[in-house]
């Protein structure tokens, strides 16, 4: 499948063409890399990438729009047809893009909706979008959102403290850049050889516009843009990180209006206000000739970078490896350099000469630590344009699927002991007792109970249930854990490395273990349901439970296929409490997510 993927963002555009295999899986191979940037008036800096032929120069385009509108000349004068789709970069999606869209009339006025939130992104995509839909209109246009890979943040991230009606307005954090911190987590997985489900990475972002991201087990937990691509980190020429009462302030000393100040946090500020550029090449020579004001840009830039780098590795207990990219984090060892030092701490070390010498031909992923360093520190090219294929192609091939009813149980708090804990709890020689066989096949409730007991209070009488597992997990509601007094994270069953410790009371003893986890929603399938419903193992849907008013999604749900498996969706109480789910409620799959595999 021949694809053209646009990626405008806001000082630059890149573009290329892509040839894989239809569907997920299949390697896909780039056919034309181009790029106009460094706009200034009525030129452009140009470069193109054909069959491993280079050719750079000056074009005479002095806006991104114009930019636009020379790619097909571009595709034509070097014979490239063929095109079978045309994928877009759309920067923010809001909540409701959670995976690729057709964009169709509808949808583009639901983008252009959000363009309040992304002025200087959402225009350029859309120019993109309509020039593709005129010069292709007869092929499928698909947008892929930056801001879908954050929307599995908790809400305790997502979330302002804010006035309620605020936040009922739409007021919460997005998180950008989505693309390609997807790209770069699977990307070091691969090169660390391990599942990416196991692994927690920061991926650090560094370009014009720059962000860091903290990915656990797979999952973006949190990302430092925010409502808006100006929270976070120094960028080009956005502010990151401003006390929001600085628009008070700058309209009672100054007189400036919302718009103003807004249109000068976007565009005059960053390392173009502290030192009238907003390119980092321009900034490190000038500090390096001694302008004491590029010197202080460059701290700041760094202390913001390294700043999140430790608040992320805090809020995800632990970090594996961390991850640059982007044309800073690519490009410049001292600015790697710069972030990383002082952060011995954590484990994070730096080698000089792997760090001096990195080589990213064939899309490489070199480590940078020094050896016998904990953390591991990667660099690698983002490919966004890569990752926006790959969606687009799983996409529109995906076959149509048959829709069957899903089952859905609510499932209260429990245990799964192992047998150790068996014996502390009820003695030696105890075997488990069963009251009822469960739905799945092979699992049974047992007429014990035990005790939970946290910093705060207990939980009696909580439900066992059978056989015996290799190790210790207990499932709560989020209500629960406050009961508890513990924070329990949403893990997938048997994910419980770094899992907060409970004590466990029964007939015979006590006992303290980790294994205390809130369990994410799921749905337990048999393998000819999946089959017929175009699912495989590991993969995230939406699924919609009951209709009209009362009908509700919910999103990030995995998909779990076992041979002998009763299908049927598992969610907590406290899920079910918030949306009146009761007895006998069937759900149905109503989105896909794509497959990131294990």
């Amino acid at each position: 499948m021949r694809i053209l993927v646009f990626n405008a963002g806001s000082s630059s555009l890149k573009f290329g063409v892509f040839e894989g295999a239809r569907g997920e899986g299949g390697e896909t191979r780039q056919l034309v890399k181009g790029a106009f940037e460094r706009f200034r008036e009525g030129a452009c800096a140009f470069a193109l990438e054909i069959d491993g032929v280079a050719e750079r120069g000056e074009a005479p385009h002095g806006d991104l729009g114009a930019a636009i509108a020379a790619v097909p000349g571009v595709l034509a004068q070097h014979g490239i047809d063929g095109i079978e789709a045309v994928g877009h970069r759309i920067v923010h999606g809001g909540a409701e893009f959670a995976t690729p869209a057709v964009l169709d009339a509808p949808t583009l006025a639901r983008i252009e909706a959000l363009t309040p939130l992304a002025p200087l992104h959402n225009p350029a995509n859309l120019h993109a979008v309509r020039l593709a839909q005129a010069v292709w209109p007869d092929l499928p246009q698909v947008g892929v959102f930056d801001t879908a890979f954050h929307l599995t943040n908790p809400p305790r991230v997502y979330s302002y403290a804010v006035p309620a009606a605020w936040r009922e307005a739409g007021l919460r954090r997005f998180g950008f850049h989505g693309t390609s911190h997807k790209y770069v987590a699977e990307r070091a997985a691969q090169a660390l050889g391990q599942p990416l489900a196991r692994l927690r990475i920061i991926s650090v972002h560094l370009g014009n516009g720059a962000s860091v991201c903290a990915i656990n087990l797979g999952k973006s937990f949190e990302s430092s843009m925010g409502l808006t691509a100006l929270e976070g980190l120094v960028m080009g020429t956005r502010s990151g990180d401003v006390d929001p009462g600085a628009f008070g302030y700058l309209q009672r000393q100054l007189g400036l209006g919302i718009e103003e100040i807004e249109q000068a946090l976007y565009s005059d500020s960053g390392l173009k206000g502290l030192t009238g550029s907003s390119d980092m090449r321009d900034v490190e020579d000038r500090a390096a000739a001694g302008d004491a004001a590029a010197q202080m840009a460059i701290n700041l830039y760094a202390h913001r970078a390294r700043k999140y780098i430790g608040a992320y590795a805090a809020g995800m207990g632990g970090v594996d490896a961390v991850v640059f990219t982007g044309g800073i984090g690519e490009n410049s060892a001292s600015m790697r350099r710069r972030i990383c030092d002082g952060l011995d701490f954590m484990g994070l070390r730096l080698d000089f000469d792997r760090n001096q010498s990195v080589d990213l031909a064939g899309r490489a992923a070199p480590q940078i630590q020094s050896y016998g360093a904990r953390v591991a520190v990667l660099v690698t090219e983002t490919a966004e344009q890569l990752q926006i294929a790959r969606e687009v192609a799983a996409h529109l091939s995906r076959p149509e699927a048959e829709v069957r009813p899903i089952p859905v149980a609510v499932s209260g708090r429990h245990v799964h002991l192992a047998e150790d804990s068996l014996k502390a709890l009820f003695g030696p020689e105890y075997a488990l007792t069963i009251a009822k066989q469960l739905r799945q096949p092979g699992n049974w409730a047992a007429n014990e109970r035990v005790t939970l007991v946290g910093p705060k209070g207990r939980l009696e009488n909580v439900a066992i249930l059978g056989p015996l597992r290799r190790r210790t997990q207990i499932e709560v509601s989020r209500t629960d854990s406050f009961a508890l007094g513990i924070d329990a994270p949403v893990r997938d069953s048997g994910d419980l490395d770094g899992t907060p410790t409970v004590r466990l009371i029964g007939p015979h003893g006590q006992l303290d273990t980790d294994g205390l986890i809130v369990a994410a929603r799921h749905v337990h399938m048999h393998p000819d349901d999946a089959q017929a419903m175009g699912l495989e193992d590991g993969q995230m849907v939406s699924v919609r439970i009951g209709q009209g008013e009362r009908a509700l999604t919910f999103g990030h749900t995995k998909i779990r296929i076992q041979p002998n498996a009763f299908t049927e969706m598992h969610i907590d109480t406290d899920e079910a409490n918030a949306s009146g789910i009761g007895p006998n409620w069937v759900g149905e799959v109503i989105e896909m997510e794509a497959h990131l595999g294990a």
